[in-house]
């Protein structure tokens, strides 16, 4: 990654994520469970911080906030490392002995996230966390993940919603509602603009399914292009996916909670697999640069609900300032089945283009439901 970096001359951010204290901090002495953080070892986390830092970067990277810490992070599941945080516990921690603790260290410039769970939570967190501004001073934004979705995970909650089909006599169709909560990020977005949200984790977890009899599933791809176009035109600002590579048996995992990953490497038989996640990440990764800047637009279909639109920046090294270069890409997810052919609009320019199927599949006899279209 190091020579990546030098190679294109980019910063390389690192986000750091602490699933539990020492056990010794906690009041249940575990990593594990729900154990939270005792009150009298807040300002021995804080300092666990600070040296994880000074220590893993020794120089001034992270000085310049090129590292991001998250304040908890809430597990519940049996065998995993788990830290309990409540609204005020965390307020307090960041308040009282996080924010001060970097600030003394000389580390004011590492950016705090709050919160790192789920969307389903994520309003009612960052509303406790900004509310306060002697809290709300040192954080920089808040992280959340995309687990609660009952369309493609077995553990939420979920309703079913009856629906008839008034196009095929009336038959009965439902509707999926579990705890996906995509409208929060927005709501958070709008709460405090100044502030910033990131996705960092997200993985399809298998619920129990061998690995193979999900591998080269294309609806997997799917998900990632929908949670990633929702959440970016809600105000999201980064997305980081769980797992790059997992070996054969969607592991290794200490409580045995396999997953998928856009890579797989097979060890036993010496191969490595591309899954269709990994070729829907790199769609975004391509088109959506480092300084890009979100361009209002809608849709006149249902189908098209997931469609994010982008304009380049170039820097600009005379001003110092990012300016649009004119260039502009359009991404658009479709999970259907008979679809139709579509058109983009620029209202910018006037221009139209019609949908080219890069990633074709149900909808046009290919290998997955995707599409995406260039539009300059």
């Amino acid at each position: 990654m190091a020579r990546r970096r030098d190679r294109w001359r980019a910063p390389l951010t690192l986000l750091a994520s602490p699933w539990s204290p020492p056990p010794w901090m906690k009041t249940k002495p575990a990593f594990n469970g729900d154990g939270s953080l005792l009150p009298d070892c807040r300002d021995a986390w804080a300092l666990h911080f600070v040296r994880f830092i000074e220590e893993r970067w020794p120089s001034s990277t992270c000085r310049s906030g090129a590292c991001r810490c998250r304040t908890s992070q809430r597990r519940r599941r049996a065998g995993n490392p788990a830290y309990i945080a409540r609204r005020i516990e965390e307020c307090v921690f960041v308040r009282d002995h996080l924010g001060p603790s970097l600030e003394r260290a000389g580390l004011g410039g590492v950016k705090i996230l709050v919160w790192d769970h789920n969307r389903d939570g994520m309003l009612e967190r960052a509303h406790a966390a900004y509310c306060d501004p002697e809290v709300a001073k040192y954080i920089w934004g808040l992280a959340y993940h995309w687990y609660g979705d009952a369309r493609f995970e077995s553990w939420p909650p979920r309703s079913e919603v009856p629906f008839t089909d008034r196009q095929r006599g009336d038959a009965q169709i439902m509707e999926l509602r579990a705890r996906a909560g995509f409208d929060n990020v927005r709501r958070v977005a709008e709460l405090r603009p100044d502030k910033h949200i990131l996705f960092t984790e997200g993985c399809q977890e298998l619920g129990g399914r061998p690995l193979s009899s999900v591998l080269g599933d294309w609806k997997q791809g799917e998900r990632y292009a929908m949670n990633i176009i929702a959440d970016l035109n809600s105000g999201c600002e980064g997305w980081i996916d769980w797992n790059l590579c997992l070996d054969e048996t969607g592991g290794p995992n200490h409580v045995g909670n396999f997953c998928v990953a856009p890579v797989i490497c097979d060890t036993r038989r010496d191969r490595v697999l591309m899954q269709p996640s990994y070729w829907y990440l790199g769609h975004f990764s391509r088109f959506i640069r480092p300084g890009a800047r979100r361009v209002l637009c809608s849709s006149s279909r249902d189908v098209l609900e997931d469609r994010h639109r982008v304009r380049e920046s170039r820097r600009d090294g005379g001003r110092g300032r990012d300016e649009p270069d004119g260039g502009g890409h359009a991404l658009l997810a479709e999970g259907c089945r008979g679809g139709r052919g579509h058109a983009i609009e620029g209202g910018d320019r006037g221009g139209t283009a019609s949908v080219d199927h890069h990633l074709r599949g149900p909808c046009g006899g290919g290998r997955g439901a995707w599409r995406a279209q260039l539009a300059r």
